[in-house]
């Protein structure tokens, strides 16, 4: 009996001693993935039609998020770069973002925070094709807004801030302006367009079933300064069906409206299976 208790004891005491010997919890959750998607189309004298082409894109999806007492800092990085050919064109890109969102907020009461955000975007490259070359570059145009606002928060994966007093920041290279027209908003020979409005942004990932995620960024926008009826439009969406570790079928949706870029709504869509690396 001695023996036992003697035992029991130590392992107490081992317990003990671990525990105590742990490291302290990080307030950092992160996590993130990285995903090559590739597609191939062959015709070869097919009757029925049909132009040879091949697509690649390469993604980027990290979120790192502070937790710690009242406050909460809230980062979302995405970039993603696509490039398709075309046997009788040239090089075209399929998808060109490069975008980072933070929020930072103090607990108010109940699921709401004081807030103060920063989001930025902007692309990598031009058209790539010099035959029809587009007159977006990295940096020409970014937009930068940033002000204070409310975050309602349940999770990381539930959220919304609105920000009744943001000011927003256009800067475009003006050497790349269209002729007879505004640039994105800028008028012709400047660089840069400022803003103030309301904007909203939400946030909503769900898996739909086992195995397949549904991630939703939503962005609203009203200039106060001009046509404030007119809200400016972001919405992606980022389905994720899981095959094992490594392999995944992905589709992302975009849709946007700025009447300031273009007068109907935008549209982006890429679909494929690909090496998806969650980290």
């Amino acid at each position: 009996m001695k023996k036992i208790l003697l035992l029991v004891l130590g392992l107490q005491l081992l317990s003990t001693t671990a525990q105590n010997t742990e490291e302290p919890k990080s307030n950092w959750t992160k996590k993130g993935s990285i995903t090559f998607l590739l597609n191939q189309s062959a015709f070869d004298n097919w009757t029925a039609g049909g132009i040879t082409n091949m697509s690649g894109t390469f993604s980027v999806n990290y979120d790192f998020n502070y937790n710690k007492d009242d406050w909460t800092w809230d980062n979302k990085l995405i970039a993603n770069f696509g490039i398709t050919k075309i046997k009788t064109l040239g090089v075209q890109k399929s998808s060109d973002q490069l975008e980072w969102n933070s929020v930072v907020g103090k607990k108010a009461k109940g699921y709401w925070h004081y807030s103060a955000f920063l989001n930025f975007k902007t692309q990598f490259a031009d058209d790539l094709d010099k035959n029809t070359k587009g007159p977006t570059q990295l940096f020409s145009p970014a937009f930068i807004q940033f002000g204070p606002g409310m975050l309602w928060k349940k999770s990381d994966l539930l959220k919304i801030n609105i920000a009744p007093a943001t000011s927003r920041l256009i800067l475009v290279d003006k050497n790349l302006t269209l002729p007879e027209k505004a640039y994105f908003g800028v008028e012709q020979g400047k660089s840069s367009r400022y803003e103030i409005g309301i904007s909203v942004g939400a946030y909503y990932k769900f898996d739909l079933m086992k195995n397949i995620s549904m991630e939703n960024i939503l962005n609203l926008y009203s200039n106060y300064l001009e046509d404030p009826q007119n809200v400016d439009l972001d919405y992606t969406l980022n389905v994720v069906m899981t095959i094992n570790k490594l392999i995944s079928a992905n589709l992302s949706y975009q849709t946007i409206y700025d009447d300031n870029a273009f007068r109907g709504l935008q549209t982006r869509q890429v679909f494929g299976v690909g090496i998806n690396y969650t980290f």
